[in-house]
């Protein structure tokens, strides 16, 4: 099973694939499971400092859940309850991740696909992608944990509209959506994705994880506590605050240790 979800480094940056390509990369109970594992896994090593997630080939990120697997996996309520828990779970790890998270969109994206690039904190795709929920046709629900990035980035009108409608849509409609943050060529995106990763690992890891935490709480409407604003200012007695403000100074490029 180790296969479904495959997992490469190049020096600071992880690549996750959704290994299923002979079916377009349809979402499988295991496959979920091993993909919060792996996103977990990863999140706690310090060494990495961007995570791209994308689907094998180039024809599919993911269509969602294997329709197939329903007869055995998710046949009734209760079924269902416990599917739902390793699925959540992994939505909590990707919610939950330190590092950057790109998702890179090649074709489709749809349904649990959606869900999980929804996870992301930059998503770029291909001209030609495609998205939507149409699991009205199935008279299935999105749970909470399932909906909420899709809330976070489109707002409840525009989530309702894709659910209500269930269409499937353009990369230039997931645009106008906040879906993707990104549309290219077909043939730029693993390239773009890359590059975006690039420039997020040549950054100070610690600055990056703090933004994704700062920006987590920004979504809470509770006040920001004294503890927490200060914590704004902790960036300053680190190593790579120190770096970076000397290579400036020098008009060089930092290296950055992450301490």
């Amino acid at each position: 099973m180790s296969d479904l979800i495959l997992q490469e480094r190049a020096g600071h940056v992880a690549t996750v694939t959704l290994n299923r390509p002979e079916k377009l990369n349809a979402l499988t109970k295991p496959m979920w499971r091993l993909l919060g594992e792996t996103i977990d896994a990863l999140s706690a090593d310090d060494g990495i400092r961007c995570i791209i997630l994308r689907g094998a080939g180039e024809k599919s990120f993911s269509p969602g859940n294997d329709i197939a697997e329903f007869s055995t996996e998710r046949a009734n309520k209760a079924q269902a309850i416990e599917y739902g828990k390793v699925m959540h779970a992994t939505m909590r790890a990707l919610a939950n991740c330190r590092h950057p998270l790109v998702a890179q969109i090649h074709g489709i994206c749809v349904g649990g696909g959606l869900e999980i690039a929804g996870s992301c904190d930059i998503r770029i795709c291909g001209e030609s992608s495609r998205f939507g929920a149409p699991i009205k046709n199935l008279g299935l629900v999105m749970a909470y944990g399932e909906m909420e990035p899709l809330i976070r980035l489109a707002g409840v009108d525009a989530a309702l509209e894709i659910l209500l409608e269930g269409r499937i849509f353009s990369a230039a409609e997931a645009r106008e959506k906040r879906l993707v943050t990104r549309v290219v060529a077909d043939a730029d995106v693993a390239a773009e994705a890359q590059a975006a990763a690039a420039r997020i690992a040549e950054g100070a890891p610690l600055v990056a994880r703090w933004h994704k935490k700062f920006a987590r709480r920004l979504a809470d409407p509770t006040p920001i506590l004294p503890a927490e604003y200060e914590e704004c200012f902790d960036c300053f007695d680190t190593e790579d605050f120190r770096a970076g403000y000397a290579a400036f100074l020098d008009k060089r490029k930092p290296v950055f240790s992450g301490r």
